[in-house]
């Protein structure tokens, strides 16, 4: 069997590669064709955990998910998710390898290469089409000896490459002709045209623009990819958090509001587990790096603290900000507060690492809001589970994905049942909660993308009189439309697909 290939690299970060990667996938997947993500490198702390435990970057599970097939850690063979003190974990292949340092990928770059490659292979064995993405910018000429992710990639496979710039952020046709400018003539010569993201505005002035680029560079602008802003895909990079161009929530018919606040400290993790909750109309979740002053804005109806890749870290963090007696006064004014995962960790009253794998900090006290206690191994728990919610009697699925355990549970209540854990029969619980206080933890991410157990929920933190949660449509197929709209794919096809 034939494998085709086609690229998306940008211009940075957060230009929207990940995107138009996850809107192939589901075009293609439309035209009948059977196609799998690959991003050979990702650096992300939003992990997703496949059914046989193996960790891979959520991006690459949404890509598959849209191309309707099920997420495989070949489809991203390593990953590195950031730590505080300019480390990274070491993923590969779906499972830890310990950390490496900033500039460790000279020392492990030639056998990650050969992951990269058998991975490829892998996927080509089995699929028709594979659709990869790159990392940041190829133009990275300090790194380029290094490289992992983007035109070592396409020259392994010949890969058509298309480059994606960013028109939200400004400069778009500098980003395009200084990248151009910074690659070698081999890598130049696979770059076949450009996609434009993010434009808002009247197309007629842009079109100069466009035609100035083609005959700059000889090259084809393949389309103008408008800002999507109903777009409800996870993001892979935090920037995407604070981005001013973000769309405002949905109002609910009558107005009123679910007002969730998520603390976001520098290390968050899997904040991919609250995009369900940012897409239901008369939710409004936003992220604080600092407690909000009581007199500006009403509390919220629920306080979260979510899944971190440095829990020690992000604690101290949480206290130096100001934000634990925010988080004492609103549990006391009746906000529910929920933490995940390492956002658990810090409800409780000790995190203890004996052997270090987290900080260098042998315990550390929590923040006491819940009667449990937590105790760092160095194996990591990377497993699919399924269960009940006792008090609505709905099923839940998650992933668990830490490396601290629940130690002791000493007065608390659980809050789920396990039923099933890697696909097997499991009796079991998970979380703890106070029966008087609405605070409680869990380890579960991905809870909310059930749509059962999420409109459950909402519906119960719902003002009186407001609007049940809702339902939205398929958002790779809208992703699909709005980009298929965009880009003229009779060019884009051919360069893969003469036939098509």
């Amino acid at each position: 069997m034939q494998t085709d290939f086609l690229m998306f690299q940008g211009t940075g970060s957060h230009v929207g590669k990940s995107v138009l990667a996850t809107a192939l996938c589901r075009i293609l997947r439309r035209r009948g064709i059977r196609a799998a993500p690959f991003k050979a490198m990702n650096m992300s702390n939003n992990a997703w955990v496949t059914r046989a435990g193996g960790e891979m970057a959520y991006a690459q599970a949404a890509q598959a998910w849209a191309a309707g097939v099920e997420p495989a850690v070949e489809m991203n063979p390593v990953l590195l998710k950031p730590e505080a003190d300019h480390t990274s974990s070491l993923i590969v292949l779906g499972k830890p390898e310990g950390r490496l340092p900033a500039m460790g990928i000279r020392e492990v770059r030639e056998r990650l290469i050969q992951v990269m490659e058998e991975s490829l292979n892998r996927l080509a064995g089995e699929f028709e089409f594979i659709v990869i993405e790159g990392a940041g910018s190829p133009a990275e000429v300090n790194l380029a000896q290094w490289d992992l992710a983007n035109m070592a990639v396409a020259r392994k496979v010949r890969a058509p490459v298309i480059l994606v710039g960013d028109i939200e952020r400004g400069g778009v046709f500098a980003q395009i002709v200084g990248t151009l400018a910074l690659l070698n003539p081999e890598d130049l010569g696979l770059v076949r045209g450009f996609v434009i993201n993010k434009f808002r505005g009247e197309r007629s002035l842009l079109d100069p623009g466009l035609t100035w680029l083609e005959q700059r560079t000889g090259l084809p602008v393949f389309g103008v990819v408008p800002f999507l802003h109903d777009l409800r895909i996870p993001q892979e990079d935090a920037v995407a958090l604070s981005d001013p161009a973000a769309p405002l929530p949905k109002p609910s018919a009558n107005g009123s509001w679910i007002r969730i606040q998520v603390v976001r400290y520098p290390q968050i993790a899997n904040f991919t587990d609250f995009k369900p909750l940012e897409e239901e109309p008369g939710v409004q979740v936003e992220y604080l790096t600092r407690p909000p002053p009581d007199a500006r804005r009403p509390r919220p109806h629920l306080l979260i603290l979510p899944g971190t890749k440095s829990t020690v870290s992000d604690l101290q963090w949480l206290r130096e900000r100001g934000f634990e007696p925010y988080l004492k006064s609103s549990l006391q004014a009746g906000v529910e507060v929920l933490g995940i995962c390492g956002g658990f960790q810090m409800l409780g009253e000790w995190i203890r690492d004996p052997a270090h794998v987290e900080s260098a900090y042998a315990s550390v006290a929590g923040l006491g809001l819940l009667p449990a206690s937590t105790r760092f191994t160095p194996a990591k728990v990377t497993v699919q589970v399924e269960g009940v919610h006792p008090e609505s009697g709905l099923t839940i699925r998650g992933y668990e994905l830490h490396a601290g355990c629940l130690e002791a549970n000493h007065k608390g209540e659980p809050v789920f049942r396990i039923t099933r854990r890697g696909g097997q029969a499991a009796d079991g619980w998970d979380g703890c909660r106070l029966a008087d206080l609405p605070v409680w933890g869990t380890y579960l991410h991905g809870l909310f993308d059930e749509p059962g157990f999420r409109r459950w929920f909402l519906n119960r933190l719902l003002p009186r009189g407001g609007e049940g949660a809702g339902e939205g449509g398929d958002p790779y197929d809208f992703l699909a439309d709005q980009v298929e709209k965009a880009l003229n794919l009779s060019e884009i096809l051919p360069l893969w697909k003469p036939s098509v």
